[in-house]
This record gives structure tokens, C-alpha cells and sequence, in this order.
């Protein structure tokens, strides 16, 4: 006798940590740079250098890189920037059944603020969380039949699962050259830049996937251009390619987050040797984990009229999907300047942020909440004064519906932002109107007693012999034909022989007769 089983691939958190680190420096203005008169913009990306794994604890080592745009008194170029890093070197504690496993390192810059000490000096203050997940692979071998013995009978049961299909981790670097319009000057420095992925989409393929999207790249340079020193060029890079994914196909459940895991802008000359050319690279880190749900027929009892057979038994542990989707939100908001701020001549610039501050269970639904911090930069009446910025922060909640949500359903909710416009509406206040995706996975746990082995035994032959050969049985409430058939030592296919029965349809009050398959010692 065999017992048949089936490897089911499952995905589970092990562990997860996170941390707040508050990142504190000063930085002098270089020499080559002019005091500071006031402070426009900054921004800032976390760039993880090192991570290892100790007894129960993980080192990260890091930095923060930030760009700054401020205003100087300079009368031929006022607008100027200044870039640096805040290096960190943090531990964090992780549970012990996490150690020697591979950490999955997300960051979020909570917040970033700069500040004047004097005109030759400034203070960066960050926060920054770090979230540290470990996940396991693994296999649940699962009973499904028995091979080997005529006379072992076995009675299976159906459940839907969700195994994951891929799991990797896969890079696509996307390369172009943007030409400035012939009404932009040359550049002669890059101040500000901006290069932020829009709307990528995903379409499964027998052993591969395409992906397509956009970068949305937004640059402010020092200009060769004498009358207008400042200028500023906005464009979308598309792009599409194809990535081999060994073991996926059109039918099955992607879920792939997409990061930019690094950027880099240079400026070359074009044929006439004028500094017009933007050689764009950006490396897309791609999260690759996809799903296949799957019927599968477990092993749910087993006996033999041979042999006293004992199923061994414990609990496994699936996951089912539930929903997949994304839900759109539309903002809409009005930001006004400070009394104190230079008044609006044109809008050049913005960008947006979204942060989810909770996601709460409701009655089979996720309620989102969270807000959209936009930063817009835009062009004053002065010259001496030319640019400035204003931020705002929207509020935003959304209820995802989720049919069959639990207290021990599994749920992730990705933000992003598709669509951000802008527009005047008079020197003092700006319109916002931005669309957001909310990318909702939800899993349902599922617990499951599985048969893992059986142990066999002889036949207490004293005691079936003291049953009679021949039974006359009333059907009881509850009652089915295997429960019948297990306790009288016989099986299914010949209890229905002997009663003329069709199938294994019976109900309450039915009459049967049970022959007995066991009735002398072998």
C-alpha cells in the first residue's frame, strides 16, 4: 500500500521588523556655491548599500541622499542647488526562526526637511522607516489517493488553493536619448530632476510577461540662454519589453511590484556639439510573484475490510485568493499660497506622494486611508526671485470591497499615483486633481486536517466475528454510505450492488441490507 501525495507550493511570512530612524546633519555650502537667501525645494531617496544577517538582529547600512534648490542674491543666475548624503548604520532585531534567511529591505522617507543655520550652512532632518520582511517557500505534501491494495476504500474531499506559481526577483534597465525642443536653450547644469514611473502594466504569457509603462521626467537646469537663465522640460518616456518567466502562463494571478532601484541623467552634446541631449537610465527592480489557483482532491478518510487502518493526521495550513483588483480614487483640492510667499505668474512643476496611514477591516471590505502630499514648484513675478514651491496634503478614503474578508484573511494594499494635473486659477491658488490606484491582494487562510501517513494493523477478528454476516439497517439522520460501509467491514460499490442502489443518494428511513466482506480469519 502507497500513499499518494501532492507538493503544494506555498508562500509565508516568517517574520517582519521595521524601524524608524531619525537622520540628523549639517552641511556647509562649497566654496563654488553662493550663499543661501532662502530655501525652494528639496528631495530625497534612500539608497541601501550592505546588508548581513547576525544572532537574531540585522545590520543595514545605508544613506540618504538629498538634493536641495535655493535662491541665492545673485542677480545672473539665482536658483542653485546643493546635493548630499546622511550615512547610517542601524541593527535591527528579528524573531530567531528568521536567522540565516534572506531579508527583503522597503524604505519610506516619513519625512524630509531642510533649514538655514546662517547663509553658509544648512540642517537636513529625515525620517525614514525601514520595513524588513523574510518570507519562506515551502512545500505541504498532501495525501491524495492510495495505490497498492484492492481492499483499502478511500473517500477524498475538494478545496481551492492558491500555490504560487514564480517567485524571483528580475531587473529591466530602460535607456533613451530626450532631444530639447528647438524653443528650449542649451543646458548649461542640471539643478533639479525628477523621474518617476507611471502606470506600468502587466500582461501573462506562457513563460514570460510584458510589461509597459512610462517615466515621467521632469528636469530644471541652468540655461546658456542669457535672457532666461532658469528653464524647465517636462516629457514621458515610454517603453515596453518583454521578461522570460519560466513556469507562468496567461491564466494565472500576477502580482509584481515594480521599484526604481536606480536613475542617472546625462547631458551630451547632439550633432552641432550644443548640450541638448538627455541620456536617460533607469534600472526597474521587479518583485515577481505569481499565483495559480488549483481544485485539489484531498485524501479525507481511508479503511480497509482487510486491515485495521489508522490514519495519521495535522493540520495544514493554504492560502486562497479572494480578490485581486485595483480601485481608483479621484482627489480633488484647491492649495493656496502663504501671505508671505511670492505670488503665482506660472505652474511648472508637480509632484505627488501617497502615504497610507491605516487600512481597517470592515464588513467584507478594506477601508483605505491616507493622503496625497503634493509639492508644486512654479515660476514667480520676480526675476530676482524666480522660483518657489508650495505643498499640500489631501486627504483621501476608500472602501475596497471584499467579498468573504475575515479577521484571518491576508491582505496587502499597493498606492500609486496615475494621473496628477495642476492648474492656476489665480496668483494665489492652485486646483490639484489626481487619480490613485489602490492595488488590493487579500488571501484567505485556510486550515485543513490532512492525512500524512497510516498505520496498519490486524483485524480484531474477535470482535467481527461476533458481528452478524448479514444486516438489516435503517438509514439515520447524518447517515452516508462510507460511514455505513467503514463500520460494517464491507464497501460502497457492494453495499449498492446488494441494495440496487444508482448512486450514493440515500436519506432517512431508507432500508438496507449490509453483507458483511469480513467474516472468517484469513
Amino acid at each position: 500500500m502507497e500513499l499518494i501525495k501532492k507538493n503544494i507550493h506555498m508562500n509565508k511570512l516568517k517574520c517582519k521588523s521595521s524601524l524608524q530612524l531619525t537622520l540628523d546633519d549639517d552641511f556647509n555650502v562649497p566654496d563654488v556655491k553662493p550663499d543661501i537667501y532662502k530655501i525652494i525645494k528639496e528631495q530625497g531617496a534612500v539608497k541601501i548599500n550592505d546588508v548581513k544577517m547576525m544572532n537574531g538582529k540585522l545590520m543595514v547600512k545605508g544613506a540618504l541622499y538629498f538634493n536641495m534648490l535655493y535662491l541665492s542674491d545673485e542677480n545672473a543666475r539665482p536658483v542653485h542647488n546643493i546635493s548630499g548624503e546622511v550615512p547610517f548604520d542601524e541593527l535591527i532585531h528579528l524573531d530567531e526562526a528568521c536567522m540565516g534567511d534572506e531579508a527583503l529591505i522597503t524604505w519610506e522617507l516619513e519625512d524630509l526637511t531642510t533649514g538655514l543655520i546662517n547663509s553658509r550652512k544648512l540642517s537636513v532632518k529625515s525620517i525614514v522607516r525601514l520595513t524588513v520582511l523574510v518570507e519562506e517557500l515551502y512545500d505541504e505534501a498532501t495525501a491524495v489517493a492510495v495505490e497498492g491494495d484492492d481492499n483499502v476504500q478511500y473517500i477524498n474531499k475538494n478545496i481551492t488553493v492558491t500555490d504560487i506559481a514564480v517567485d524571483k526577483k528580475d531587473t529591466y534597465r530602460v535607456k533613451d536619448q530626450v532631444h530639447l525642443p528647438s524653443n528650449k536653450g542649451n543646458i548649461a547644469e542640471i539643478l533639479y530632476s525628477e523621474l518617476e514611473l507611471r502606470n506600468p502594466e502587466v500582461r501573462l504569457l506562457d513563460n514570460k510577461f510584458s510589461v509597459k509603462g512610462e517615466l515621467l521626467l521632469f528636469i530644471l537646469y541652468a540655461s546658456e540662454n542669457e535672457e532666461n537663465p532658469i528653464e524647465y522640460f517636462e516629457t514621458e518616456i515610454p517603453f515596453s519589453t518583454t521578461v522570460d518567466c519560466n513556469g507562468c502562463s496567461e491564466d494565472m494571478i500576477d502580482n509584481i511590484d515594480f521599484t526604481i532601484a536606480s536613475k542617472s541623467l546625462d547631458v551630451m552634446p547632439d550633432a552641432d556639439g550644443e548640450e541638448r541631449i538627455i541620456d536617460v537610465e533607469a534600472v526597474l527592480e521587479m518583485g515577481i510573484k505569481i499565483y495559480e489557483e488549483e481544485e485539489l482532491e484531498l485524501l479525507n478518510d481511508v479503511y480497509s475490510p482487510a486491515k485495521e487502518l489508522v490514519p495519521v493526521m495535522k493540520d495544514a495550513h493554504y492560502e486562497n485568493l479572494l480578490v485581486k483588483n485595483n480601485s481608483k480614487v479621484r482627489v480633488n483640492d484647491r492649495v493656496q499660497i502663504a501671505n508671505n510667499q511670492p505670488e503665482i505668474l506660472q505652474v511648472c512643476h508637480a509632484a505627488g506622494q501617497i502615504k497610507v496611514d491605516e487600512i481597517n477591516p470592515v464588513d467584507n471590505a478594506l477601508e483605505v486611508n491616507g493622503v496625497l502630499e503634493t509639492q508644486i514648484l512654479y515660476i514667480c513675478a520676480d526675476d530676482s526671485k524666480p522660483i518657489n514651491s508650495v505643498k499640500g496634503i489631501i486627504p483621501f478614503t476608500q472602501v475596497i470591497e471584499v467579498k468573504g474578508l475575515k479577521p484571518t484573511s491576508i491582505y496587502r494594499v499597493k498606492p500609486a499615483l496615475e494621473q496628477l494635473s495642476v492648474m492656476m486659477l489665480d496668483s494665489e491658488e492652485i486646483e490639484v486633481k489626481a487619480g490613485i490606484g489602490l492595488s488590493a491582494i487579500v488571501f484567505d487562510t485556510i486550515t485543513e486536517p490532512i492525512i500524512t501517513d497510516i498505520q496498519v494493523n490486524d483485524l480484531d477478528y474477535d470482535k467481527i466475528q461476533s458481528m452478524p454476516s448479514v444486516v438489516g439497517y435503517i438509514v439515520k439522520n447524518q447517515d452516508s454510505l462510507w460511514n455505513i460501509a467503514k463500520k460494517y467491514y464491507t464497501t460502497v460499490d457492494r453495499i449498492r450492488e446488494m441494495n440496487g442502489l444508482e448512486d450514493d443518494n440515500i436519506k432517512i428511513g431508507d432500508k438496507l441490507i449490509i453483507l458483511k466482506k469480513v467474516d472468517k480469519v484469513i
